[in-house]
C-alpha cells in the first residue's frame, strides 16, 4: 500500500491550494483519512479527518478555512486551504487507516509529505 501526496507548492498569504492523496496497492477498504502537518521545529499535528461515511473533525486552528473531502471510489482524500497564513508553513502529511483484508486488522499508512510554504 502506498500514499501519495501531492499539491503542495509556494502560495502568497490569503491564497488558496488543495492538497490531494491518492491510496493504492492492496486495499480491502479505508476507515478515516486524514492530514497531519508538521512545521519547523514543532511536533506533528492533526490538521483534519474524514472518516468513510464523511464526518469530519478539525484542529481548531484551522476552523472555517481548511476543508477536507473524499472520493471513496479513487480512495483519494482533498485538503482544500483558504486565506493560507506564515503560520500555515509546513510539510502536510496524509494518512489512511485502512484495511488490507476482510477482517483483518487496521493498519496506519502515511504519504511522503507535500510542502506548503505560505510568504510573500
Amino acid at each position: 500500500v502506498q500514499l501519495q501526496a501531492c499539491g503542495g507548492g509556494l502560495v502568497q498569504p490569503g491564497g488558496s491550494l488543495r492538497l490531494s492523496c491518492i491510496a493504492s496497492g492492496s486495499i480491502f477498504s479505508i476507515n478515516f483519512m486524514g492530514w497531519y502537518r508538521q512545521a519547523p521545529g514543532k511536533q506533528r499535528e492533526l490538521v483534519a479527518r474524514i472518516s468513510s461515511d464523511g464526518s469530519t473533525n478539525f484542529a481548531d486552528s484551522v476552523k472555517g478555512r481548511f476543508n477536507i473531502s473524499r472520493d471513496n471510489a479513487k480512495n483519494t482524500v482533498y485538503l482544500q486551504i483558504y486565506s493560507l497564513k506564515a503560520e500555515d508553513t509546513a510539510v502536510y502529511y496524509c494518512n489512511a487507516d485502512l484495511f488490507t483484508v476482510v477482517h483483518g486488522p487496521e493498519l496506519r499508512y502515511w504519504g511522503q509529505g507535500t510542502l506548503v510554504t505560505v510568504s510573500s
